[in-house]
């Protein structure tokens, strides 16, 4: 979202349009009432001078003689006012302010009706009202018909402007006074609004980092009310699932566990025989025999193994693996650990002399020569080990030059049972060496990473702090 960056909460926004609403509101208010006030204020103005001007020309029209002459106009003008115009076809009082406001429309108008005009005028900065009437002439049987006599009369409106302007300022004073009201009423506004959505946000916030208990109180009946219900039934509805699911993955982990301590003693016994049957298979003069025997001993050997990487993963389920730390020298252990294996000339390791830490031998022991056996089982040489430190952390690199991890392949590496070719489904590994070898790096505190080496092949890092304490 774009716009100043107050601007983009909630509650920023409520406000100034609950603020602005209530500002034009009132503005509008205030304007058209003092608009109404103003139209008012003129048109009784204008009235009363009209019936002023109205009433005096009644007052001395029955003296003046018909035809009349100048000084008839003058007496005329003098009882209606100093800015009096009075005409008689030609003849015309003594010229004022008012003889050039007088316009030829408005003589035509008054002359033509035979009725009283008025008219706003504008000039010099000034505003005034110009009230122009016929002198009517009553005559014996009572009728009334235009004498010909004609009066002007002018009025300065600069009073009644001043009025008006004092009007709008009041309304405008007014308005500004609405403004800290409204700022008020919108936070409280606002504060009603976002309670609810407050409360919500930090039940999903809850939720989110784990707290199934989280529940929205709900308060009214409104929308927001029935948002914190439909939450609170997703929370109810989530908090079930996930107790299935731990129940479920509770119960799959002593399954394993169970079956795996399980076997462990009739395998001693079967790993017993097998030993036995090892030792005569080689004197054994028919060759189906022998490759039966060889073929129970291999078979017998991976079952011991897929059973011992059962027991150590159903460990790390539960969360009962320990560390046993000592100070090793890794160098020293990889070479140990390829030399135990018969590997040492198959593989090339690059590492300073001595790189010193502390970690669990036997679990390092079991990464390395899990990565080490699957680089010399699916990739091709050379196989390289090269050893690093870095500031806080050791790096154990593993690399060959086979046709390395597709694109497909590398996300589920580390997965359980993973196997890249399903083709290979009898070889000797259980697909658990990889997930195993991650949860003891991770066991360590550090992480083992997959990806493709520089010249081709695959590429594992394995990532071990330095100076770590048992947990």
């Amino acid at each position: 979202m774009t716009g100043p960056r107050w601007l983009r909460g909630l509650r920023a926004r409520l406000l100034v349009a609950f603020v602005l609403v209530t500002m034009v509101g009132a503005g509008m208010a205030a304007w058209s009432g003092a608009r109404s006030a103003s139209e008012a204020l003129v048109t009784s103005s204008e009235q009363r001078f009209t019936e002023t001007v109205t009433g005096r020309v009644e007052a001395v029209a029955p003296e003046l003689t018909y035809p009349p002459d100048r000084d008839a106009l003058d007496r005329l003008r003098a009882a209606v006012g100093p800015d009096t115009l009075v005409t008689y076809r030609s003849l015309r009082s003594a010229d004022g302010p008012t003889a050039g406001l007088v316009t030829a429309e408005v003589r035509t108008a008054v002359n033509a009706d035979g009725r009283l005009v008025t008219q706003r005028i504008r000039t010099d900065g000034r505003t005034r009202l110009l009230v122009g009437m016929p002198v009517l002439f009553t005559a014996q049987d009572g009728t009334r018909t235009p004498s010909g006599i004609e009066v002007y009369a002018v009025r300065d409106l600069d009073g009644i402007e001043r009025q008006i302007d004092d009007l709008t300022g009041s309304a405008a004073r007014t308005a500004a006074l609405a403004l800290p009201l409204a700022a008020l009423l919108a936070l409280l506004a606002a504060r009603s609004v976002l309670r609810p959505v407050r409360e919500l946000r930090d039940t999903a916030r809850n939720l989110a980092n784990g707290d199934l208990d989280a529940r929205s109180p709900r308060v009214g009946a409104d929308e927001l009310a029935q948002l914190s219900v439909t939450v609170n039934e997703m929370a109810e509805s989530l908090q079930q699932s996930m107790n299935t699911m731990a129940r479920m993955q509770a119960d799959a982990r002593r399954f394993a566990a169970d079956v795996s301590h399980e076997l462990r003693t009739p395998l001693s016994t079967l790993t017993a025989v097998v030993e036995v049957l090892a030792t005569t298979a080689d004197h054994q003069p028919d060759p189906d025999a022998q490759e039966s025997a060889q073929l129970a001993i291999d078979e017998t050997h991976r079952l011991v193994r897929l059973v011992e990487d059962l027991m150590e993963v159903s460990r790390f389920d539960a969360g009962t693996a320990r560390l046993r730390m000592e100070d090793v020298d890794l160098a020293a252990a990889v070479h140990d650990c390829l030399r135990a294996r018969g590997w040492l000339g198959r593989v090339a390791v690059v590492a300073p002399e001595q790189i010193h830490l502390r970690v669990d031998r036997r679990r390092v022991d079991v990464v390395m020569a899990n990565l080490v056996g699957n680089a010399l089982r699916h990739g091709a040489p050379p196989v390289r080990v090269h050893l690093a430190t870095h500031s806080g952390h050791v790096t154990a690199t593993v690399t060959d030059a086979g046709p390395g991890l597709p694109a497909d392949v590398l996300p589920h590496v580390f997965h359980r049972f993973y196997k890249a070719d399903t083709a290979r489904s009898r070889t000797p590994g259980s697909g658990l060496g990889l997930a195993i070898a991650l949860e003891n790096a991770r066991l360590h505190g550090g992480d083992l990473t997959a990806g493709p080496a520089a010249e081709g092949g695959a590429c594992f890092v394995l990532t071990l702090p330095r100076d770590r304490e048992e947990p």
